[in-house]
């Protein structure tokens, strides 16, 4: 059974899984969930369109085997399904949490995160500062 894919349904598929990154990447946790479920209708696309086209039921003897529809794809679907409606789930409650306690859904960088940048920060001034040193050195020997 070969399978073609439309082309439509590609650049349709690509254009979810792109804004639902981009969503992703936001610092509102209410953008983050509206990404997740963006995504998670892509992938329900992307896994409809592998499953080829529409056939007969999955039945023994009741369709030759190349009549058949792979139910494969159907079932990883609704897998799909579930693992986006509990993450939506979730998210939606650490965004009512953190409104309540907050009064905002924006995620914060972590302290530790702060301190690590500023210590790269500090490494990266401290290798320039030696490179302008022996480059310095250099010159006062020539």
């Amino acid at each position: 059974m070969s399978v073609t894919v439309n082309l439509s349904m590609a650049v349709v598929v690509a254009a979810l899984y792109s804004a639902g990154f981009y969503l992703l990447m936001q610092r509102s946790l209410v953008r983050i969930l509206i990404g997740i479920v963006i995504v998670g209708h892509g992938a329900n696309l992307l896994l409809q369109l592998a499953g080829g086209p529409p056939g007969r039921a999955p039945i023994l003897g009741d369709a030759p085997p190349e009549q058949m529809t792979d139910p494969l794809p159907q079932a990883m679907a609704l897998t799909a399904i579930v693992i986006t409606f509990a993450l939506t789930t979730f998210l939606l409650a650490l965004a009512y949490r953190s409104w309540t306690l907050l009064g905002h859904d924006e995620v914060r960088d972590d302290v530790e995160d702060r301190r690590i940048r500023r210590l790269e920060r500090r490494l990266a001034e401290s290798e320039e500062d030696t490179a302008k040193e022996e480059e310095l050195e250099r010159e006062a020997t020539q």
